[in-house]
């Protein structure tokens, strides 16, 4: 029988999901890695840890068929073209270092936006990989000599583990360097943010093949939040998916069609390339979700997760409390680097559990916001959702009432490792099944609109209150 590996590299931590051809599966490896906050707005990993817990995962994981790899996304670094070395650590997809140099190209966010999609934001890499060029010495000796490779973390991973460093049009997508039309580097994107071209990897489809790791063919490489929209079983056009994870990301298939005229604040994005053909997405992510939850943890604000899961009183929105996780800016569908994160409305009675039960309700409230933008182009009735956060149960009722969605918790957790799971099948002509429901939501009648609307008030007084970059 078949066994598929799924490496699952996160933003906090590195996981492996074994698959057999019937759909069992099971995490065979998870570790998580440091966190390196090594300024305001900087947030950075090591990529020897990265890659040191990847290859702990293979090790654990043992014979398998085929190996899918999905990745973090917008996080790049600089390495070594020769021996693979990195000359940088990563620097992850929350870092916002590079707001006023990203800012300082204002003058070209029209083109920029038409070519790649994208809007002009720190969240995408080539602002990052312009600022190694600009302040990382060995980076820029690495150029001098001609042995630089820019990228993000899976060309990294795939030139160590393979020996050949390659990126896929899912993740190539995200840097704001690939015209979106095209799916291939963009000359004027490049010279536009002084990433020089030649130094970033060949793109190839999500599926096919991407060499071996100890004979083992790897055949699948893929954005996390893809990943999982094909392991939500999204194959329609409309079909959507939340995860929550460290961020929450919602996508929304929209099939073969690309959609750039959107007015609503979502992106463009490719869902995947399968035998020749490229499917696409909208997408919507908040910046701060497992990162919010986290965050509460160290400051004592919360204890366990599970705390989460129910509360006595009301909805504190419904109450006139609200939190706005914008701890890393705002990002769908507002596009606001310089929000801060807020509560707003605590008095004198307000207890620890109400700003709990405000926190969560912030993070799904962030996420109502995407799903109201996606319903402008068009409706939305269903969400499937995934993630460590979903696992709070008030958090999925207190979506569906606010959406008015039906809210669909599959049966499998891991659903972005098993998304790449099935498309590192896919590559060898084999179908693994999508996971059916464990639990459907339906919405209760509430004042959506109200919460909506006290929200936004909300929204806007955390915007504009970081007026520049911190040095």
């Amino acid at each position: 029988m078949s066994i598929f590996l799924a490496l699952d590299q996160g933003t906090t931590s590195t996981r492996a999901l074994r698959v057999t051809a019937d759909g069992d599966a099971s995490i065979v490896f998870s570790a998580t890695h440091k966190q390196h906050f090594s300024g305001t707005d900087r947030v950075e990993h090591d990529p020897e840890e990265l890659l040191a817990n990847l290859c702990a995962a293979l090790s654990a994981a043992g014979e398998a068929t085929a190996i899918g790899l999905s990745n973090q996304g917008e996080s790049c670094l600089a390495w070594d073209a020769i021996d693979g070395r990195p000359l940088s650590p990563v620097i992850v997809w929350q870092d916002r270092r590079t707001a006023a140099q990203v800012a300082a190209l204002s003058h070209a966010e029209t083109e920029i936006k038409a070519l790649s999609g994208l809007p002009l934001s720190p969240y995408f890499s080539a602002g990052k990989l312009a600022w190694l060029l600009e302040n990382n010495d060995e980076v820029k000796a690495a150029r001098r000599a001609g042995r630089l490779m820019l990228g993000t973390t899976d060309a990294f991973f795939l030139q160590r583990l393979t020996g050949r460093a390659a990126t896929d049009i899912t993740t190539a997508s995200r840097t704001a360097l690939m015209n979106i039309a095209t799916g291939q580097w963009d000359s004027t994107l490049c010279q536009l943010f002084g990433v020089p071209i030649e130094c970033l990897p060949p793109i190839l489809p999500t599926v096919g093949d991407f060499g071996g790791i100890d004979g083992t063919p790897l055949t699948a490489s893929v954005v996390d939040q893809q990943a999982a929209l094909y392991g939500h079983g999204c194959r329609v056009a409309g079909d959507t998916k939340i995860t929550f994870g460290t961020g929450a990301f919602a996508l929304s298939l929209t099939g073969p069609h690309l959609r750039l005229d959107g007015q609503n604040g979502l992106l463009p994005t490719v869902a995947w390339s399968i035998g020749g053909e490229t499917s696409y997405a909208t997408d919507g992510g908040v910046h701060a979700a497992g990162a919010a939850i986290n965050w509460a943890q160290r400051i004592g604000l919360l204890n366990n997760p599970s705390e989460l899961n129910a509360f006595e009183a009301g909805p504190a929105i419904d109450r006139g409390l609200a939190f706005v996780p914008a701890l890393a800016g705002l990002g769908s569908p507002h596009w606001d680097d310089s929000a801060a994160g807020l509560f707003i409305g605590m008095t004198g009675a307000t207890t620890r559990q109400d700003m709990q039960q405000a926190l969560i309700e912030g993070i799904a409230l962030r996420a109502s916001e995407i799903v109201a933008a996606m319903a402008s182009d068009a409706p939305v009735t269903r969400i499937s959702v995934d993630g460590g956060v979903s696992r709070s149960r008030y958090l999925c009722q207190f979506l569906a009432d606010t959406t008015g969605c039906t809210v669909v918790i599959p049966s499998v957790d891991e659903l972005t490792a098993y998304g790449t799971a099935q498309l590192a099948a896919c590559a060898l002509g084999e179908t693994l099944s999508t996971p059916a429901p464990s639990q459907i939501i339906e919405p209760n009648p509430c004042d959506a609109p109200a919460r909506l609307s006290r929200f936004s008030q909300a929204v806007d007084r955390a915007k504009g209150w970081h007026l520049g970059p911190v040095s």
